[in-house]
């Protein structure tokens, strides 16, 4: 019987999109669109930050040494202050709603750094979750399947009765290698109910 829900964080509660966060911060021009993208959100130090390595002013001190002059201050902006204007899913606060009236338990399993903690409560159905493990305060990340075990084990949750969502197809795929029950999301919230709610009674 289905119990648990486990709701990745970034591309599911939230639109996560680095060309999208560089573009409102006021660049169009491809080239330095590109060189922000490199230089940050897909750099090892972004993902030292989800490991707990780094903390953002690392990143920045690194970024800025690849970067011309023009664009460092979007990108401070970019990587301190990029959840300033989040764009919610949606309906995915109404659905997780939802599963609280239905008696489900609602957990977070997120890669993302200790800046997290700063805009959670910002995020929308965030009071509706039952506990939260994130990546950057445990120093593991998804897809490892010792980060699923635990979250699993703190909760004690039993992966069986467990769903797990997640915008990422590497870590739904590692969740289904351990048994637990997964939903790819792609922006369709109105299925993601569907799947949950005919899942319930099994």
């Amino acid at each position: 019987m289905l119990r648990n829900i486990i709701f990745d964080m970034g591309g599911v509660l939230f639109r996560y999109d680095p060309p999208h966060f560089i573009r409102k911060a006021g660049i169009e021009d491809e080239s330095d669109l590109k060189l922000l993208l490199d230089n940050i959100y897909f750099s090892k130090g972004w993902k030292k930050l989800d490991l707990g390595e780094f903390e953002e002013q690392d990143v920045y001190e690194q970024t800025v040494e690849k970067l011309p002059s023009h664009l460092h201050d979007i990108a401070h902006q970019l990587i301190f202050n990029w959840h300033d204007d989040l764009e919610p899913i949606e309906g995915m606060a109404q659905l997780i709603r939802l599963c609280k009236e239905k008696g489900l338990k609602i957990y977070l399993l997120s890669n993302a750094s200790r800046l997290q903690a700063n805009y959670w409560g910002r995020v929308p159905g965030s009071e509706y979750f039952d506990g939260t493990v994130v990546s950057a305060f445990e120093k593991m990340v998804k897809p490892s399947p010792a980060f699923f075990q635990l979250l699993l084990d703190r909760y004690d949750l039993k992966k069986e009765e467990c769903l797990f969502i997640d915008d990422m197809e590497r870590n739904t795929k590692a969740a289904e290698a351990m048994g637990i029950r997964s939903f790819l999301f792609e922006n369709d919230v109105e299925g993601l109910k569907r799947f949950i709610l005919n899942n319930l009674d099994q």
